[in-house]
């Protein structure tokens, strides 16, 4: 089994767990985004189009639709970061100041 970088919970939440690696989240067409261990905001960078790619940067590719995390696109998305805040992600609000908000400022 191979161990991931993050765990899926619910029907639309991403819990960050390792923070030498970043995610990136790809949702459709929306905004990319990308989750670090200082935080989370949109990713205007390369995305590496191969698994070993990813790991030699220390990144992790996350594709929402696929079967293997949520098998479809979300409106809405809960990340768990490793910052001990949860952001909410709202697709519907992509270009206003209500895209990327804290959910809930400590989860644990």
């Amino acid at each position: 089994m191979i161990e991931k970088n993050y765990i899926t919970s619910g029907r639309n939440t991403i819990i960050h767990k390792i923070r030498k690696f970043d995610l990136i989240i790809i949702n459709g067409a929306h905004p990319i985004v990308m989750i670090s261990n200082r935080g989370i905001g949109v990713y205007d960078g390369p995305v590496p189009k191969k698994k070993s790619e990813a790991k030699k940067a220390y990144q992790d590719v996350i594709d929402v639709a696929a079967t293997e995390v949520f098998g479809e696109e979300k409106t809405l998305l809960f990340i768990q970061a490793l910052d001990n805040k949860e952001y909410k992600i709202d697709y519907s609000k992509v270009g206003t100041a209500n895209f990327i908000k804290i959910h809930q400022d400590s989860y644990i």
